[in-house]
């Protein structure tokens, strides 16, 4: 034994050295390309042909430098610190109101106003047109300009000058901004069947106390069963996931931990007061758009087997990032860690290899490892959350992506649509019940075959591809019957394409009228009526027995 531990003292003190010379060549290559870096630019500021921007010059080398590491790495000069405030908060300063790009306007025009919000209360309607914002125009300005125009400090007041395309009428609007903070929850309810739904589209500052309030709302008007739908909630703050496991999960349990480079960073996130329901059925609906604290959500849940995650595989952060203060009021948002959920497993699904200028790898399913819920159940790691019932949604069809898609040199058929039927209809039914009837659906058709609306539909563009590489490749003449006859199929027949995709695109049409009548609110009401993935969840909560075999080995 005195042998062995006089060996490991040699190893060790051989590696001593070692280590105390990698320190220094990676503290002299800093050193020495920082030196180089001020060269660079104080040569340039003193030489060079044009007057620099130091903020711009050097900032841009910034960007770079921190888009060799991963996405989440983000520098915010002074000037852009409040849009990392409202990432965290939710919150900002402005009308309440999403706008978007007319193409054939070449205009930009309201597209949705926020219910309760400055821009609801002036009476703005979808599909107005910005003319100028206090004097100065808007009518050849992008979306991003005119947005931050629409923004400012609360309290300040400006005048919104639009345009009313039903009437042609030209309005002045006198608006006061004042402090917007989106809903982290849009939506919740009761269903008929006694199942309830809960849409959390954020982790942003206290949603965990508005979770709290709609749970305990809906379980006072008779709730049996719930659904979380997290499907494209991008994540937020780590604190607020934790919280909101802690409703159904006992006190004491570990529900994620973060390691990274420097232990002081490192920690342990525990339940910390008593679950308010342990027992009530869970599902959590995700998808592909589902990530972070959504992620830790949704994981979390699965381990401890308190709830059936279902839908489609999960983004796959699992990286935490940290704001820091950097000097003259600027901000950082660095990753410094990554979270691992209760099973062990961290669900970080991409590497971000920095050497050669940097690459990804995205961490192939073969490569996994297994690990085990508290019930024995498999789940892995490496790859996002996947479902444990897995039910795709149905999938947008070329011709209603091409209708529906603002910003594209269509004709706008859908939007103008919309309009009419608004100023045509002061009221509608109720969200829930609302939908639109042949009748509506025969007159949208036949604009939108007058209106000369074009689009690529994809399977030519693949057997336009698939042409050319047969002609190249010497086989087209043997095939050149079979593909004339198959060109004959898919030619281009917008009005058998319009019937064929119907039911879609009636369902675009309701969400988007349904909106303008019940906001963000009314429009996720409407859409659960015909939500491929909440039936699935409903028939799966309503099956008892089924429900508990899910969450057994």
């Amino acid at each position: 034994m005195k042998r062995i531990f006089l060996l490991m003292i040699g190893a060790l003190g051989s590696l001593l050295p070692a280590m105390a010379q990698e320190t220094q060549d990676h503290d002299f290559e800093t050193s020495k390309n920082l030196e180089i870096f001020n060269a660079i630019y104080r040569n340039l500021d003193m030489a060079y042909v044009d007057t620099l921007s130091a903020g711009q010059t050097i900032g841009t080398g910034i960007q770079a430098m921190l888009q060799s590491l991963d996405p989440y790495t983000v520098y915010y000069p002074a000037e852009k610190v409040n849009e990392l405030k409202s990432t965290l908060t939710g919150k900002y300063a402005g009308i309440g109101a999403l706008i978007c790009y007319n193409s054939k306007l070449k205009r930009v025009v309201v597209d949705e106003p926020y219910q309760d919000t400055p821009a609801a209360e002036a009476g703005l309607k979808k599909g107005d047109i910005i003319l100028s914002i206090d004097d100065t125009t808007m009518t050849d300005k992008d979306v991003s300009y005119v947005s931050s125009h629409l923004r400012g400090d609360a309290g300040t007041t400006f005048l919104l000058k639009i345009q009313r395309p039903s009437t042609g009428k030209i309005l002045q609007k006198r608006i006061t901004r004042r402090a917007i903070q989106f809903p982290s929850i849009p939506y919740y309810g009761l269903r008929k069947n006694g199942v309830g739904y809960i849409n959390l589209n954020s982790f942003t500052e206290d949603c965990s106390r508005d979770f709290r309030r709609a749970f305990i709302d809906l379980k006072q008007k008779g709730m049996k069963a719930l659904v979380i739908d997290l499907r494209g909630n991008g994540g937020g703050l780590l604190s607020e996931a934790v919280s909101i496991v802690n409703m159904f999960v006992p006190n004491g349990k570990t529900i994620v931990k973060t390691i990274g480079k420097l232990k002081r960073g490192n920690h342990e996130y525990r339940t910390t007061v008593e679950p308010i329901d342990t027992v009530m059925p869970v599902v959590v609906m995700v998808n592909g758009e589902t990530a972070s604290a959504s992620e830790i959500t949704s994981g979390s849940l699965q381990d401890f087997d308190r709830a059936v995650v279902l839908g489609t595989r999960t983004y796959g952060k699992g990286l935490v990032q940290t704001p820091l203060d950097l000097p003259y009021n600027a901000q950082m948002k660095l990753t410094t860690s990554k979270y691992y959920i209760p099973s062990g497993r961290c669900i970080q699904a991409i590497n971000y290899k920095h050497a050669n200028g940097g690459y990804l790898e995205h961490i192939p399913d073969s490569l996994t490892k297994v690990f085990h819920t508290a019930n024995g159940r498999e789940v892995r790691d490496g790859g996002g959350i996947k479902p444990d019932l897995e039910v795709k949604p149905d999938s947008l069809p070329n011709i209603a992506y091409y209708l529906s898609a603002s910003g594209r040199d269509s004709t706008e058929v859908m939007l103008e649509y919309v309009m009419d039927y608004i100023e045509r209809h002061p009221t509608i039914a109720p969200a829930e019940d609302f939908s639109l009837t042949d009748a509506d659906y025969a007159e949208f058709k036949q604009r939108v075959l007058k209106s000369g609306f074009t689009y690529d539909p994809e399977s030519e563009k693949v057997m336009k591809r698939l042409k050319q590489m047969m002609e190249f490749e010497g086989y087209m003449e043997d095939a050149k019957p079979e593909f004339e006859a198959l060109e004959k199929k898919l030619a281009h027949n917008l009005d058998k394409d319009l019937d064929r995709h119907k039911a879609l695109i009636m369902q675009l049409l309701q969400n988007d009228i349904v909106a303008a009548y019940y906001y963000q609110a009314g429009s996720i009401a409407n859409t659960l009526q015909y939500d491929k993935q909440m039936k699935a969840a409903e028939e799966l909560l309503l099956d008892t027995e089924r429900y508990r075999q899910m969450l057994q080995p």
